[in-house]
C-alpha cells in the first residue's frame, strides 16, 4: 500500500478509481500480499526429517477467485461446510488435496465428501466416526481419517476462539487416551476407512510461538503413549493454524519466518525425544495469509457530536465486520483520500445498524472527516465477508482482487432482488 499520494493505492491501483466503479463497501485485496505470504510459508514450513503440508483454511475468506490461486500455489484446502465444498468443486480444485472438518457435519454434507471424493476427513466425535464408517463402507468409498484431540493448551486469545480448553466444543480431550484407542479401533476392520493420524487446533490470532511450542511437546508425547501403550501409529500430524496477523499497533506478531521455523525445530526436536517421527506434519494458515491483504472501504455519511464522543458513522457496521461487536476486535484506519493530512480530530467509527454495539472502531484519530469522505479499514481480509450477514436488510459487500495496477471484481455487491428472491409463498405437501 502506497501513502505518498493524497489517496490510498493498493496494489498500484486508487482506491478512488475502484469505488467509483464498485460502490462501497468493498473489500479491496491485494493479490501480491497473499501470494508473498503463501512463499513465506513454502519457504519456511520444510524439514529433512518429514514432509510438509499447507493447507489455506478457507472459512477465513473464500471465493472461486481466490481458490484458484490457492490451487496454483499447490495449497491445499480446508473446508468446514457443505456450502465450502461447493465452491471447491465449482473450480476444480483437486479433492484429494481437501480436509473436511467441522464438530457437527449433517449426513448430506457426508454423502457430498464421498461422492465428491474428498481425501480426508477430520473426526470430532464417536458418532462422527461410525456414520463415517457406515457411509465409507456402504458407498465403496475410501477416505483418510484424522482424529481431532484437544491437548489443553490454552493460547493467549479471546475466550469465543480458545478452541483447545478442556470444555472445547472441538475434539477429544487428550487424556481419554482409552476411548481415542477404541475410536480408532473402529476403523481397522474397515477396508475403505484408514485412520492416518491426529489433528489438533489450540485458537485463533496467536502471536506466541511458544504456545504451539507447547502443543507440540504435548502431541508428539501423546503420539508415544498411543503407539507404546495401544500400538497405534500416526503417520500424519497436524498442528491446525492460529498464526496471529496485526490489526492495529498494539499487535506484535512474529514474521512467518520466525514462527515456522520455531514450529519446524519444536516438532524435529520432540520427535527425537520421543522416538516418533510422522511421514508428514500439516499446517492450516487462513487469517495469516489472507487477513491483511484486504482493505474494506467505506463511506463516510453523517457525523454527531455526543457529550463525550464524536461519532463518524459510515455506509456499512456488523453486517459486514462482526468481529468488533462479537469478540472486541480492533482495527487501525485512514482516509483513504486524504493521506497524508494531520490527524487532529478523534472519532468514534460506527455503522448503520440498528444495534448500539454496531461500533467498528472507539478511537480513530483522522484528520477533520468530510461527509463522502472514503474510509479505509485495514486488515479486514479474514472473516469480514465470511462472516457477513443481511442484518437490517444489509447487502453483502462487493469484493475487488488488485494487481499490478489492474483491478478485478470477483464478488458483486448484493442487491435488493438478490435478498428478496428468497421470499416464497409455496404450500408444504404434508
Amino acid at each position: 500500500m502506497g501513502n505518498m499520494n493524497k489517496v490510498l493505492e493498493i496494489s498500484g491501483v486508487k482506491v478512488s478509481d475502484i469505488i467509483k466503479k464498485t460502490g462501497t463497501p468493498t473489500i479491496i485485496y491485494d493479490e501480491n500480499a497473499i501470494e508473498k505470504q503463501i512463499k513465506e510459508y513454502k519457504k519456511y514450513f520444510r524439514s529433512d526429517k518429514f514432509k510438509t503440508e499447507i493447507v489455506y483454511a478457507s472459512k477465513a475468506f473464500t471465493c472461486e477467485a481466490l481458490l484458484k490461486m490457492m490451487d496454483g500455489t499447490g495449497l491445499s484446502l480446508d473446508v468446514v461446510s457443505g456450502g465450502e465444498l461447493a465452491v471447491a468443486k465449482k473450480v476444480n480444485f483437486p479433492m484429494e488435496r481437501v480436509y473436511f472438518h467441522g464438530n457437527n457435519k449433517s449426513f448430506s454434507e457426508l454423502e457430498s465428501i464421498f461422492d465428491s471424493g474428498v481425501g480426508h476427513i477430520v473426526i470430532d466425535n464417536l458418532m462422527e466416526m461410525e456414520d463415517v464408517i457406515s457411509l465409507s463402507e456402504e458407498k465403496r468409498k475410501p477416505v483418510k481419517l484424522l482424529l481431532r484431540i484437544n491437548p489443553g493448551i490454552e493460547a493467549h486469545t479471546h475466550e469465543y476462539i480458545m478452541t483447545a480448553s478442556p470444555d472445547s466444543k472441538f475434539g477429544i480431550n487428550m487424556e481419554r487416551e482409552q476411548e481415542i484407542a477404541e475410536l480408532i479401533s473402529k476403523t481397522y476392520d474397515s477396508d475403505t476407512v484408514r485412520f492416518t493420524g491426529f489433528h489438533s487446533h489450540i485458537g485463533s490470532q496467536i502471536f506466541e510461538p511458544l504456545a504451539f511450542t507447547k502443543a507440540a511437546e504435548a502431541l508428539f508425547g501423546f503420539m508415544r503413549r498411543m503407539k507404546d501403550i495401544y500400538g497405534i501409529i500416526a503417520s500424519e500430524l497436524s498442528l491446525g493454524g492460529g498464526f496471529g496477523i496485526r490489526y492495529t499497533e498494539k499487535d506484535k506478531p512474529v514474521s512467518v519466518g520466525e514462527m515456522m521455523k520455531s514450529l519446524v525445530g519444536s516438532c524435529e526436536r520432540f520427535a527425537e525425544e520421543n522416538g516418533i517421527v510422522p511421514d508428514k506434519i500439516i499446517i492450516e494458515p487462513g487469517r495469516s495469509i489472507v487477513g491483511e491483504a484486504g482493505t474494506c472501504i467505506y463511506s463516510v455519511g453523517y457525523m454527531k457530536k455526543t457529550p463525550h464522543k464524536e461519532y463518524l458513522f459510515v455506509d456499512g457496521g456488523m453486517s459486514d465486520n462482526i468481529r468488533p461487536a462479537l469478540y472486541g476486535a480492533g482495527y487501525d484506519c485512514d482516509l483513504a483520500n486524504r493521506l497524508g493530512e494531520e490527524k487532529i480530530a478523534e472519532y468514534q467509527i460506527a455503522g448503520k445498524c440498528c444495534e448500539s454495539g454496531d461500533i467498528l472502531i472507539k478511537k480513530a484519530l483522522l484528520p477533520v472527516a468530510r461527509e463522502g469522505d472514503l474510509l479505509a479499514v485495514y486488515s479486514c481480509g479474514a472473516y469480514g465477508y465470511s462472516m457477513a450477514g443481511n442484518y437490517n436488510k444489509l447487502a453483502k459487500p462487493a469484493v475487488v482482487f488488485a494487481r499490478d495496477g489492474k483491478a478485478t471484481l470477483v464478488l458483486r455487491r448484493e442487491t435488493e432482488e438478490d435478498m428478496l428472491k428468497f421470499d416464497v409463498k409455496e404450500e408444504i405437501d404434508i
